[in-house]
This record gives structure tokens, C-alpha cells and sequence, in this order.
């Protein structure tokens, strides 16, 4: 179950982040709803997570480097953004160093 619970933080993480882009760029206030309900969830998902035993570091490393990525994949589709080669390295590179602390904690 801690890993669904952390799914549902890394996802309602990313709906209010990019419920913000919105907010920020277009004349619609409605957008805040999304935002403040997004991080809301999702730190109510997080704090689920630990509850279920899953150690802070691992948790939250996922959560932050899963954000990050996902978060530049959809502002590519969504808002046309940039996503270079070198920003794929770092999502790359980000993804490793969360691997590698999940592979710390269970040695």
C-alpha cells in the first residue's frame, strides 16, 4: 500500500504544479482550486506513505525526482516547453541518484 500511496503523492504533486503553470499564465483564478487541492493530496498521500513504513529518504526522493521528471515531460507536451538532450541527462541523472538511495536503504 506504500507504494500506491506515494504514486497518488507523486501524482497529485504534478496535477498542482501544473494547475499552477496554469494559474500563472492564463486569466482563469479557478486554476488555485487545482493547486491547493493538489498539494494538499499530496501531502496528505506522502504523510500515508511514511505511516506505512516506507523511510523519509526513499519517500521523498522518489516523490521530488519523480516530480522533477515528470513534471518536464508534461510541461513539453502541455506547454510546448523545452526539453533539451542536457535536461534529459539530468532526469537521467536523477532518477539513478534515487535508485541508488533505494538500494542504500535496503542494505
Amino acid at each position: 500500500m506504500q507504494w500506491f500511496f506515494l504514486a497518488s503523492a507523486i501524482a497529485t504533486e504534478l496535477v498542482g504544479t501544473l494547475c499552477l503553470r496554469m494559474a500563472a499564465t492564463t486569466d482563469r483564478r479557478a486554476w488555485y482550486a487545482g493547486v491547493v487541492a493538489g498539494y494538499l493530496l499530496a501531502f496528505t498521500f506522502l504523510a500515508l506513505t511514511l505511516d506505512e513504513g516506507l523511510g523519509l529518504g526513499v519517500a521523498y526522493g522518489f516523490w521530488a525526482a519523480l516530480g522533477i521528471a515528470l513534471a518536464a515531460v508534461a510541461s513539453r507536451v502541455l506547454f510546448k516547453e523545452p526539453l533539451t538532450p542536457l535536461m534529459g541527462a539530468g532526469i537521467a541523472l536523477i532518477v539513478t541518484g534515487v535508485l541508488i538511495v533505494e538500494i542504500g536503504a535496503t542494505h
